[in-house]
């Protein structure tokens, strides 16, 4: 699933491509569908998953790539290499066709209209935007979660910060020696708040093309700590990397049990339980 820098990189490739231009055909599969000729393109920006184009008449695009969605550029008259009936998002500007496929959500927006001001209730602060106030992530996890609910979910929640997904999730928590299901009770507000620093590091670290890289010793034995390497050996402490399916939605996960050990490094609290199914290959 694209995280906060995939979406990042793909509005730093499509505002230089649409900034300015007119829609000479388009449409938008939302409810209902909407005609996007005759449309200006004023920008088109990232808030950590989600996708937003800005058109005149105060109006905004808002787009979700879930699971299976991808951004395809094409020239006029150029087969597309799949089917249009999966075409979510279509924008035709004379010399390009931009095509997005199997997006999971799609929104016609009104700015600052109602659907418009309740995005600043279900997304928070854009761990890619160098101006996000921590204090602010910090004030939405303790409100918006149960001091219980485990800090795997906590990270994934895009209302507390937008940005964060399954690999950045495992890749942090690794580096902060948190075991994924420790309670959010059980860290303290500079604990927590190092979490949101780490994976924004690890985001802005990724945001200028290549393969994601979480590590970069350069010794070939690869560029993420733990996500996808169930079974193998850590390459810290060569204990075997642990994959399972964790939490609310049964999300892929990635921890070292040695270099993160699942009691609280506090003593504060007691962990919640998580759900869990064993990966034995990548999962979600």
């Amino acid at each position: 699933m694209p995280e906060g820098d995939t979406i990042f990189k793909l509005a730093a490739y499509l505002d230089p491509a649409l900034r300015g231009r007119r829609v000479v055909a388009g449409y938008a599969q939302a409810a209902p569908r909407i005609d996007l000729s005759g449309h200006c393109v004023q920008s088109v920006h990232a808030q950590g998953k989600h996708l937003f184009i800005r058109f005149d008449r105060h109006r905004l695009l808002r787009s979700h790539l879930g699971m299976w969605g991808s951004w395809h550029g094409y020239s006029p008259g150029e087969p597309w290499l799949r089917p249009r009936d999966r075409a979510s998002i279509v924008l035709d500007v004379g010399e390009r066709v931009y095509v997005c496929f199997n997006a999971k959500d799609v929104e016609w927006l009104r700015e600052q209209g109602v659907s418009y001001r309740r995005l600043g209730v279900t997304l928070g602060p854009d761990l890619l935007d160098t101006a996000a106030d921590y204090l602010v992530i910090l004030a939405r996890a303790r409100d918006l979660s149960d001091p219980k609910r485990a800090i795997a979910d906590v990270l994934l929640d895009q209302k507390i910060a937008c940005g964060v997904g399954n690999v950045y999730k495992s890749e942090t928590l690794f580096l902060e020696h948190r075991h994924p299901q420790t309670a959010l009770a059980d860290l303290a507000d500079e604990e927590l708040l190092s979490l949101y620093r780490r994976a924004a590091g690890l985001l802005a670290q990724n945001t200028r093309g290549g393969p994601r890289i979480t590590r970069r010793s350069h010794d070939e034995a690869g560029i993420l700590w733990v996500y996808g390497r169930a079974g193998q050996p850590c390459l810290r402490c060569d204990a075997r990397i642990e994959g399972r399916l964790l939490g609310e939605r049964q999300r892929s996960t990635f921890w070292c049990p040695r270099c993160q050990p699942d009691r609280p490094a506090n003593g504060r609290g007691t962990q919640k339980v998580m759900t869990s199914r064993r990966i034995t290959r990548n999962g979600r």
